[in-house]
């Protein structure tokens, strides 16, 4: 990949002088009088500094991404003799440097160019995320086309073995994967749904101001929580705990990893998700309706009950939804809590793994990327995104029909 930190650097230089100059000038332009201007002068500053700069950054970005897929389809797609790049990107900021300068005069209106150079970069920002989104995707795509080309489909989708080998032969059934991560997923939710919307209910509805100013942003630290610190907890508290006084007793396992302990401790870290968002959705729900409830003669309970919870469902359900998809890509609590074992069980106290840890372990290490057993995780990666951008969509759906119903 070209070093461009020269170029980049010689811009950013050149953009501060052009600045200055531009300033400077305007004001000889005006005889010292900027009164006479159109624009300030510092206003003709921001332009030729803007002029200067973001072509040959929008340059350097497009050069960069040019010569990123070139390496990785094994093309030679910059000069090997980095000076013509140095030249054009100079060129580049010299132009917009020159040029801006020259336009300097009374009546030129530096604003209205600053400001369109602003929009371009603001519109730019705001497309950032769908860039990163389609490059996610494409990335993911190409591997997974790649991988498919070298395993079948079916064996991959309906396959109940995992049990990869470098060596060859590998078996990569992904239902055991789906199974482990909906299984704990699934256990994340029944701990983290009704506490959370309990908890949620009763900030709403039954809490004093000042009770609910400490006790929210309190419930809302467990999500500034590292995973890795959760993953530690059900590692040397929850697992043992559980194998010692349920498992053990009951004849149902030894171990301290299971689905039971990354379910539990998931569910810990979801129940900010569900409580902060039912709360501001039941929040949403109008007084009215309560005041009406009430009215006819319905007690407080039976008014959340009938009322407001029936009102607030929708968003409710966009929000364990939402709370659901980060439960399926989590990775670190199942490491630590849930173990690497890929099995089909109803056992709660067995350890199993999901689909982003053995992504993990498939990239783990020295691996040859142009093996099924390393193509796989991107396989993986496809199948999980799909899977949550699925529940994503939803859950906004549902949401936005909420919001859009009492706004």
């Amino acid at each position: 990949m070209l070093p461009l930190s020269v170029p980049f650097f010689t811009t950013i230089g050149l953009a501060v002088v052009g600045y200055l100059l531009a300033r400077r000038r305007a004001l000889t332009v005006a005889s010292g009088d900027s009164r006479v201007l159109n624009a300030l002068p510092h206003q003709h500053g921001l332009n030729t500094a803007l002029s200067t700069l973001l072509p040959p950054l929008a340059v350097m970005l497009l050069w960069a991404l040019v010569v990123r897929i070139g390496a990785r389809r094994d093309l030679v797609l910059a000069p090997e003799n980095p000076v013509f790049t140095y030249i054009l990107l100079i060129g580049l900021a010299a132009t917009g440097f020159v040029l801006s300068l020259l336009r300097i005069s009374r009546d030129f209106r530096a604003r209205n160019a600053s400001e369109r150079w602003i929009m371009a970069l603001l519109i730019f920002a705001s497309t950032i995320a769908i860039l990163t989104t389609l490059g996610i995707v494409l990335s993911m795509v190409t591997e997974t086309y790649s991988f498919f080309g070298q395993y079948d489909w079916r064996d991959f989708f309906f396959s109940t073995t995992w049990s990869p080998n470098f060596r060859g032969g590998s078996d990569l059934g992904i239902i055991p994967l789906i199974w482990g991560t909906l299984y704990i997923s699934f256990i994340a939710l029944v701990f983290a749904v009704p506490v959370g919307l309990f908890a949620a209910v009763y900030l709403s509805e039954y809490a004093s101001p000042r009770l609910r100013s400490v006790a929210k942003p309190m419930i809302e630290i467990l999500a500034g929580i590292p995973t890795i610190v959760y993953g530690l907890f059900a590692l040397v508290t929850v697992g043992p705990l559980l194998r010692d006084y349920f498992a053990a007793p009951m004849g149902l396992g030894q171990s301290a990893s299971s689905v039971m302990t990354a379910g539990l401790v998931m569910g810990i870290m979801l129940i900010p998700f569900v409580s902060s968002l039912s709360d501001d959705i039941i929040n949403a729900v109008p007084q009215a309706m309560r005041d009406g409830s009430l009215g006819l003669g319905a007690t407080k309970s039976e008014t959340i009950r009938q009322v407001v919870i029936p009102a607030a469902l929708p968003g409710i359900v966009g929000a364990v939804l939402l709370a659901a998809s980060r439960a399926i890509g989590e990775t670190m609590i199942v490491v630590l809590g849930a173990g690497a074992a890929a099995r089909l069980s109803l056992n709660p106290f067995e350890a199993m793994t999901t689909v982003t840890v053995k992504i993990v372990s498939q990239l783990t290490g020295d691996t040859d990327f142009a093996s099924p057993e390393t193509l796989v995780a991107f396989a993986l990666g496809l199948t999980l995104f799909v899977i949550t951008l699925g529940l994503n969509v939803v859950a906004l759906f549902i949401v936005r029909k909420y919001r859009e119903q009492y706004e």
